[in-house]
């Protein structure tokens, strides 16, 4: 099928709207492809070279949402402690949100992390934790941002509410409602924000992998690496 040509009427009327966009918004909200020139991913390593091999880039990447799962005892903290230590070897700023209130801050020291210099926040409730994380990552001076762990954000209602009692998709939805938000914040700012999480079993699984994660698909969809 024949392509059809642009009229000189449709191509100024296209120009006039992308100009209207950019004066809207700034330049670089909209633009073509050819042309542009591939750019380098801006990256913090893992402190393991066979990771950041396997990553691809040499890191994780900046301005993106990581998630890290895996059983109990599966080393989630001290990946995550490790490549916290490379941002402060940098000269960046890292910060740690303890939902878990379960960090050793000796075993932190031992791996290299400065913990003088690093921020630590135990908040209350879920919503606490990602409203914290949500005002360092608009700061723009954290280079990145640990959350141990997504199973730990334990909604608001959930603490208030009577012991067995039943809630539906509470977490689920609180983190949908952070991770639009932060997605794109992070990628202006720079921020690396990591999310540690658990593996479940699935009870009743027949067939196929009966492991997932707590929290939602939301974290699935918007982690840049898993």
């Amino acid at each position: 099928m024949a392509k059809k040509k642009q009229t000189k009427e449709e191509t100024g009327n296209l120009q006039e709207a992308v100009d209207e966009i950019k004066q809207r918004f700034g330049e670089g909200a909209i633009m073509k492809l050819r042309g542009v020139r591939a750019v380098d991913v801006d990256v913090i390593p893992t402190g393991s070279l066979s990771l950041d091999l396997a990553l691809g880039v040499g890191g994780v990447p900046r301005g993106r949402v990581i998630e890290i799962y895996g059983p109990e005892g599966g080393g989630k903290t001290t990946l995550a402690l490790h490549i916290l230590a490379e941002a402060q070897k940098r000269g960046g700023v890292g910060a740690f949100i303890d939902a878990e209130h379960a960090l050793d801050p000796d075993w932190a020291k031992k791996i290299g992390v400065n913990i003088d210099d690093l921020l630590i926040s135990q908040p209350d409730s879920g919503e606490q934790a990602l409203q914290i994380v949500e005002t360092l990552v608009k700061s723009g001076e954290v280079d990145v941002i640990v959350v141990d762990s997504v199973a730990a954000l334990v909604p608001q209602a959930e603490i208030a509410g009577e012991m067995g009692e039943f809630q539906i998709g509470l977490q689920a939805r609180l983190m949908s409602q952070c991770l639009r938000k932060l997605s794109g914040i992070v990628a202006k700012t720079k921020t690396v924000v990591i999310f540690l999480n658990q593996t479940r079993m699935k009870i009743g699984m027949m067939f196929g992998n009966p492991e997932t994660t707590p929290g939602g698909l939301a974290l699935k969809f918007y982690a840049s690496v898993r």
